[in-house]
């Protein structure tokens, strides 16, 4: 494959921005409620990828939307409190978008969420596109929503790039038929990713800019 990159489609959580401990703290207080003394932070690890409905359906299918509710109404209460941008995330998105690419989001999250987090990181006015669970049927690792954020930038696969924390953002851009990135500063850490083989593992969000100059040479 010789075709240049000219999109870069990002997933949010704990990618662009730190939600991790947001979300852990979401998780403990939800099942402590409906679970008591029965999880644990290591416990609710992985739970970060999945949509709430696949985490919290196994467990009790009559109160799963009951449950949905209880997490994201704790969720956005602490939203501010903890949520902050990666390091390199905002320059390398400005960098991005001065040189011309396409970007996008295609996260699990739901969209009002979505736009909560990117303005208190001030990444809001940067992206071309925003896929989130409430715009498709099936969310990552289906490919669905990476299809819907290319047909809306009017982008190919083979010149499309997936940068994520998680397994489902690899799988989905190797569904897709899109290079994959992932970033090294997942909170599952480096060797669960590379497991999932992505065509690159960023050290930083800066290490993308270098990834997309020289384009053809795959490197880890």
């Amino acid at each position: 494959m010789n075709n240049k990159i000219n999109t870069v489609l990002f997933d949010l959580d704990g990618t662009l921005i730190d939600t991790n401990e947001l979300i852990i703290s979401s998780f403990l207080h939800t099942l402590e409620h409906y679970y008591p003394n029965q999880y644990n932070r290591e416990d609710v690890l992985p739970f970060l990828g999945p949509t709430l409905r696949e985490t919290f359906e196994p467990m009790d299918a009559t109160k799963v939307d009951e449950m949905i509710a209880t997490y994201r109404k704790y969720n956005l209460a602490h939203h501010d409190t903890f949520v902050t941008e990666f390091p390199t995330v905002l320059d390398t998105i400005k960098i991005l978008k001065e040189k011309g690419y396409k970007v996008g989001i295609v996260t699990t999250k739901i969209s009002d969420v979505v736009m909560k987090g990117l303005k208190l990181t001030k990444l809001d006015s940067y992206f071309d596109v925003i896929v989130a669970l409430d715009h498709v049927e099936k969310a990552k690792p289906d490919p669905e929503p990476i299809f819907k954020a290319l047909e809306q930038l009017g982008s190919n696969p083979d010149e499309a790039i997936m940068v994520g924390d998680n397994y489902h953002d690899i799988l989905a851009g190797k569904n897709a038929g899109t290079k994959t990135a992932g970033v090294a500063w997942t909170i599952k850490g480096r060797d669960y990713l590379d497991q999932f083989e992505p065509d690159y593992i960023l050290e930083e969000m800066a290490d993308l800019l270098k990834i997309l100059e020289g384009s053809s040479h795959e490197k880890h």
